[in-house]
């Protein structure tokens, strides 16, 4: 399975992509999309033109995207929220199921704890992905998005496999 992680930022929106055998991970590619234009609709849209390609070229079965956290800047965190609207949209517009978590699920699903630094998260995902060459940090949190996210589906399906199974 291909899973996408997205790590959205209106200026600067980390993507990065794996695939999951069983549960070995391996890295398939990554990058940071920046944003394009004077104004939030022309950003907006150059959001949404590169994603699409990154999903186009890619091909994932599925798709996660990283919560936002409130901020006392008010408007700041309203147009964070519309980059996460890009975000949510784009692999959703593609059939894609996509599945939203936290910052904290997703240090603690990485770094085995939800409180973590930024560079612990960074050196986990070149832990977990060997070789990786990261295009900056938000494409290595978008991995990590990738990482949790992928794990959440094993989990699921190995619950599904074992509630058939008691069936």
């Amino acid at each position: 399975m291909r899973v996408l992680g997205i790590d959205p930022g209106l200026r600067n929106l980390g993507w990065g992509v794996i695939e999951a055998k069983g549960s070995r991970l391996s890295h398939v590619a990554n990058g940071i999309i920046h944003s394009e234009g004077r104004d939030l609709a022309e950003r907006l849209k150059s959001l949404h033109e590169a994603l699409t390609e990154v999903i186009l070229r890619h091909v994932p079965d599925a798709a996660a995207v990283e919560q936002t956290f409130v901020n006392k800047d008010a408007v700041a965190t309203l147009k964070l929220g519309q980059a996460r609207g890009i975000a949510l949209l784009v692999p959703a517009q593609a059939g894609l199921a996509v599945g939203e978590y936290a910052p904290n699920a997703v240090k603690k699903a990485v770094v085995g704890v939800g409180h973590a630094a930024k560079g612990q998260v960074e050196h986990m995902v070149r832990f977990q992905l060997p070789g990786v060459e990261l295009a900056g940090p938000d494409a290595a949190d978008a991995l990590a998005v990738a990482i949790c996210h992928a794990h959440h589906l094993q989990s699921a399906g190995r619950l599904a496999a074992a509630l058939k199974g008691a069936a």
